[in-house]
């Protein structure tokens, strides 16, 4: 496993204890379920954030805590599997993102696990409530579903021709269909017609874009889901090349060609996240943790890919945006 890649960036930061000392530090366990890929540079500025996090707080890898990271990046099957390996491992706590928290819980009821990125926790069955989760589980949700219908009225703000969109989104989790039906109760009020497209092979992805693009006045919007994640470089071609205005959950999407995104900022949740697994380290427990929702979200337009579909930004919007990709 190519954990060092990770924390190498660190090292210079690390406090030089004495081996005295280290010795009679008690090393703790973390556990880290992921479900971008190991070279996906989204992956290691979240895994970053939580390590710089832990490091703030006074742990310090090789001497008093320990992580094993793990990838998820197929199926649900293949998910399982590592959340099984990780929880034989007996860590003392375990980080998770998305679905993987799922994972992560089917695999242990009694290992403390910490969320990050959870777009329906509640719904999910991660949690009993967002005040009183209940069991073993805790963290910090991507958004509040009200969310969802502010990505297609910044698609109309954006591109106001736009009279149908397209939806990308995991039916498989109950986020997924949650964001459509926000999305669907907006819809008519903005006067978009919205249609699903479900997240599956890429080939089926491009397949079902390019059809829906062969209409003109079309727009794309990407929800939050890991499969969005995973695929945002292919979902942003395909909106560029087919002339759709797109807006996506998380800055990536932008990073990535997509013409704006509009979200949690995800790597000040991961920083975040550390603070719940020091307090669950020190005795507290996730039972009587709230789960928490983000405080700030950010938008972010890319220039190029409107200059490349024809399209003016409105300056009003401009100057609301936190970053400008130019």
């Amino acid at each position: 496993m190519r954990r060092r890649e990770f924390i190498k960036g660190l090292a210079g930061a690390t406090v030089a204890w004495p081996l005295a000392t280290r010795a009679q530090e008690r090393v703790r366990r973390i556990g880290v379920l992921m479900t971008t890929p190991l070279g996906d540079p989204e992956t290691q500025a979240r895994t970053k954030a939580f390590l710089q996090g832990m490091q703030e707080l006074g742990w310090t890898e090789g001497r008093n805590i320990q992580f094993d990271i793990r990838w998820i990046t197929d199926t649900a099957d293949g998910a399982r599997k590592v959340a099984a390996e990780l929880v034989t491992l007996s860590p003392d706590v375990i980080l998770a993102t998305g679905g993987a928290s799922l994972a992560g819980l089917k695999a242990t009821r009694h290992i403390p696990i910490v969320f990050v990125i959870a777009p329906d926790p509640v719904g999910a069955g991660f949690v009993d409530s967002l005040a009183q989760p209940g069991g073993n589980v805790t963290g910090l949700m991507q958004f509040e579903y009200s969310l969802s219908g502010k990505w297609l009225e910044l698609l109309k703000e954006i591109a106001p021709r736009v009279t149908r969109a397209v939806v990308l989104r995991d039916p498989e989790v109950s986020g997924g269909v949650g964001q459509f039906a926000v999305i669907q109760a907006v819809a008519p009020a903005i006067g978009i017609d919205v249609r699903p497209i479900d997240l599956r092979e890429p080939a089926e992805i491009e397949r079902d874009v390019t059809a829906f693009a062969r209409i003109p006045n079309g727009g794309l919007v990407a929800t939050a889901s890991s499969w969005t994640t995973v695929h945002r470089e292919l979902i942003a071609r395909l909106a560029r090349e087919n002339k759709l205005p797109s807006v996506g959950s998380f800055r990536l999407f932008a990073e990535s060609g997509g013409l704006v995104s509009y979200g949690a900022n995800f790597e000040a949740q991961f920083r975040h996240a550390a603070s719940y697994v020091d307090r669950i380290l020190k005795g507290e427990k996730p039972a009587n943790l709230p789960v928490q929702a983000p405080t700030k979200y950010e938008l972010v337009v890319n220039l190029k890919t409107a200059k490349a579909l024809s399209l003016t930004i409105p300056p009003a919007l401009l100057a609301r945006a936190d970053e400008v990709i130019e």
